[in-house]
């Protein structure tokens, strides 16, 4: 059986190492970028089997490029779990309806990670 490819999109590098060395090592493929138009871009030729979004982005934030990957007929059915610091009332909601499948706060924690891209990365 293929590795599954998770996308992380993640602008703070300590963040992107972390999240891609624990992934790599649960046997995961990664690809890495670090702003939202590459994203797009990753997620049209890498055909991820999850993406996991930073919201707090440079250029675009996280919710924009999830709902715009939710409109395209190519990207649509790639779940999107919200990875942020963002915590206030509403911020889960907004996240979720921006066509995210779920969400982790940070400080993530790495079991919390590694349950949530085994219940996406079907």
């Amino acid at each position: 059986m293929a590795a599954k490819t998770v996308l992380i999109v993640e602008d703070n590098p300590l963040n992107m190492k972390l999240f891609g060395d624990v992934l790599e090592a649960k046997g995961y493929t990664t690809l890495r970028v670090r702003d939202g138009e590459a994203a797009i871009d990753a997620a049209r030729n890498g055909q991820p089997n999850l993406v996991l979004m930073d919201i707090h982005l440079p250029g675009r934030s996280g919710v924009d490029v999830a709902k715009e990957m939710k409109l395209d007929p190519a990207l649509r059915d790639i779940p999107v779990v919200a990875i942020t610091a963002y915590a206030l009332r509403g911020d889960r909601e907004r996240i979720l309806a921006a066509g995210c499948s779920d969400y982790v706060a940070k400080p993530v924690s790495i079991d919390r990670l590694i349950d949530v891209v085994a219940a996406y990365a079907a």
